[in-house]
């Protein structure tokens, strides 16, 4: 980690769970993160004063292209530019495919494949911009990104999340074409404890006692093991399951 010491890391959806893990930890090896949410408080809150790096919290929508190209813009007005992208802003819901409004369906739509695409897109023009070689793009995946969905329910976020693997894919090529340095890869976690979940009716207290759960740290920590590689490897995607998921 220490080639990202001192450089920019933008991290998406910092507000809470994994997101927020993320931030800390890039904080923790030394980064300039700049987290980015609509809850800029609660990104405020994650400062950790005695960090050698430095977390900047910035309000932002991923589902508003021009509020994802003001905030790049912020990002290279005052800190140079994004070195290290970590997409991981995401939203989710139980929305079956013959009666869930139009509405919802796009909401998942346009935050976990168009903003996640719209984020990639500025983040290597930003570091092409700068002759960055080194940069790399992490895309906070699911499991779900792998298997058929379990249930219409989760169909459109099951699709959602497969478009984000072949979109890590295609960009993979796209860096390979071009003779780039600068890599990419996937964190794909199962069940994980965070209030995504409060957005599913399915998880009661009940089902949420017996569920095995991951913590955001973990997912933290993959990402940090990912970018920690030396330069000639790329882990491409991290699969990570809880001991005894069924998932």
């Amino acid at each position: 980690m220490e080639r990202y010491t001192g450089r920019v890391a933008l991290v998406t959806g910092a507000s809470s769970g994994i997101g927020a893990a993320i931030a800390q930890a890039l904080v923790r090896k030394g980064l300039k993160v700049v987290g980015l949410a609509r809850r800029v408080d609660k990104v405020k809150a994650l400062e950790l004063k005695d960090a050698p790096g430095k977390l900047y919290a910035l309000q932002g929508d991923v589902s508003s292209e021009e509020s994802i190209l003001s905030a790049f813009k912020w990002i290279e007005d005052n800190l140079g530019g994004v070195d290290i992208l970590i997409n991981n802003a995401g939203v989710i819901g139980e929305l079956p495919l013959t009666s869930a409004k139009t509405a919802d369906w796009k909401r998942i739509l346009d935050v976990d494949v168009l903003g996640l695409s719209i984020c990639t897109r500025e983040a290597f023009q930003s570091m092409l911009k700068r002759g960055v070689d080194d940069g790399f793009i992490i895309h906070i995946n699911s499991v779900l990104g792998h298997i058929p969905p379990g249930s219409s329910d989760i169909a459109m976020y099951g699709a959602a999340k497969h478009a984000v693997t072949a979109l890590l894919e295609g960009l993979r090529k796209d860096l390979v074409a071009r003779k780039s340095k600068i890599r990419c890869g996937q964190i794909s976690p199962g069940y994980v404890r965070t209030e995504i979940h409060d957005f599913l009716p399915k998880y009661t207290p009940e089902v949420r006692e017996k569920t095995p759960w991951m913590e955001s740290e973990d997912i933290a920590e993959a990402v940090v093991y990912m970018l920690s590689q030396h330069p000639r490897v790329q882990v491409h995607d991290i699969i990570i399951r809880s001991v005894g998921s069924d998932l």
